[in-house]
């Protein structure tokens, strides 16, 4: 199916809307019947039709179906959260016993399910880099039932190799769930190479806005379906229909922010590598990252997000150069038209920095929309501001 289908028309029956070039927002929490038959086939089947907006929804419909087509998927499920996509998902696929074996990179709010709220049920976990196939053999047991990945990771930006261990966990008869929020379904797509279930931030690229927050799930019809009549439903943690009308609007400029973040950030990367005060870079597609190969064969593209590590005597440089850019906001997430720095020291005490230690010395960058030489006289007087002092 053509991207260009997909973003501008697929699912978007403009005569039953006035031939609106946009979507409307069906902004309802019920719909009415004419009959009790109907009435009562919407309640046997609430995945069929529309009965209540936690369910279904028409604005949300249009959404699911473009999201699924990108990410190659038979169907998909949009929440209001990226965790609540992550909770639903391993929730779904776990009961009392089992073992999941998840990679050591995982999104907080993933890990803090498998550390303290799964353990109360009496399921377990094992933490692996992820970087070799061996660790999965290695980590699974009799009760493992789950492989959740996450390619590349949010910081170092770790690869799994997502094809071996998709066909590991079927000989093994394991369900394999990949969060895909660094790539997007534009420069990888986990469900061709095997993978069971993927899972999204649409927070970032897929809205490029800073202004909503959402999650998505797709994989196969029957277990998507599975998912909607249980944890979907229960949770409550749909997508209300305002906030998929700002994702459809997002989708029409996806390619073309992708690939500006993208290009932005190789120029950055540059800078960055050949800078006195930087360490090291670290950045998927870059020859330097040690599974630049693997990358290459996953990854279409890599983003906008680069990892840096400054060199700094204390806490306070660090901070310095963070509070010294008057351009580049610091603040979490990424995938928005702003560029964004997040220290990895603001994770920790101020007394606990160590100067000798690379990862407290780890900033990440976010390249928006901005152009490349604008972002690096930003950083460049932020180096400044250090040597200043």
């Amino acid at each position: 199916m053509e991207l260009s289908y997909i973003l501008n028309e697929l699912a978007e029956d403009r005569d039953e809307y006035f031939r609106a070039m946009a979507p409307p927002i069906v902004q309802t929490s019920n719909f009415g019947f004419k009959r009790v038959d109907e009435l009562r086939a919407a309640f046997a089947d609430e995945y069929s039709g529309w009965l209540y907006s936690r369910g279904l929804n028409p604005t949300v419909e249009i959404l699911r179906k473009k999201l699924a087509a990108l990410d190659g998927a038979e169907d998909c499920l949009v929440f209001n959260s990226g965790a609540a996509a992550i909770f639903a998902a391993v929730l779904a696929n776990v009961k009392a016993g089992d073992h999941i074996v998840s990679v050591r990179s995982a999104y907080g709010w993933a890990k803090k399910m498998f550390e303290v709220i799964l353990p109360r049920f009496g399921i377990t976990h094992t933490y692996v880099k992820g970087t070799d196939i061996a660790e999965f053999q290695q980590a699974t047991t009799q009760a493992t039932t789950l492989y959740y990945l996450e390619s590349p990771g949010s910081w170092t930006y770790e690869l799994q190799d997502l094809k071996a261990i998709a066909v590991l966990a079927k000989q093994r008869s394991i369900i394999t769930i990949c969060d895909n929020s660094h790539c997007s379904p534009l420069y990888q797509q986990p469900i061709a190479m095997g993978i069971d279930l993927v899972l999204q931030s649409a927070t970032k690229y897929i809205s490029g806005h800073s202004d909503t927050i959402a999650g998505v799930l797709s994989g196969s019809s029957a277990v998507i379906e599975r998912i909607f009549n249980s944890e979907y439903m229960n949770i409550g943690s749909g997508i209300q229909p305002f906030n998929a009308w700002l994702l459809l609007r997002g989708l029409r400029t996806l390619p073309l922010r992708l690939e500006q973040a993208s290009q932005t950030a190789l120029k950055v990367l540059t800078y960055l590598k050949q800078h006195e005060r930087v360490e090291e870079v670290i950045y998927p597609l870059d020859p330097a990252f040690p599974q630049f190969e693997l990358a290459q064969q996953q990854m279409k593209g890599a983003g906008g997000l680069i990892t840096f590590v400054i060199k700094a005597a204390s806490v306070d440089e660090v901070e310095r150069f963070c509070e010294s850019l008057k351009h580049i906001a610091m603040a979490v997430s990424w995938g928005g038209h702003e560029s964004l720095i997040i220290p990895r020291c603001a994770g920790i005490p101020r007394a606990a920095f160590i100067a000798g230690s690379r990862e407290h010395r780890m900033l990440r960058l976010y390249t928006g929309l901005e152009a490349a030489d604008y972002l690096i006289i930003d950083l460049e007087q932020a180096f400044a501001a250090i040597r200043q002092k």
